[in-house]
């Protein structure tokens, strides 16, 4: 049985790229020319990432960042 784990990723508009990191996994990061290039390449690192950590006999820490929208008038 696979244990689903689901990370917040951050994507950052850059002025010619869009980065991703996520939050729980400090040092996991990833650069695509595009958002969508951004989001698959940052999936990459995820796993890689994990696997990494699996592989020095490292705990994988649980997602426990998230995410809102909030809503504000500019004046």
């Amino acid at each position: 049985m696979s244990n689903k784990l689901q990370y917040l990723i951050v994507i950052e508009q850059g002025s010619n790229s869009y980065g991703a990191y996520v939050p729980d996994l400090p040092g996991c990061v990833a650069v695509g020319e595009s958002r969508e290039e951004a989001v698959e390449l940052i999936q990459e690192a995820i796993a890689m990432h994990l696997e990494d950590l699996r592989d020095r006999g490292e705990a994988i820490p649980p997602p426990h960042s998230s995410s809102e929208v909030i809503e504000i008038s500019a004046a």
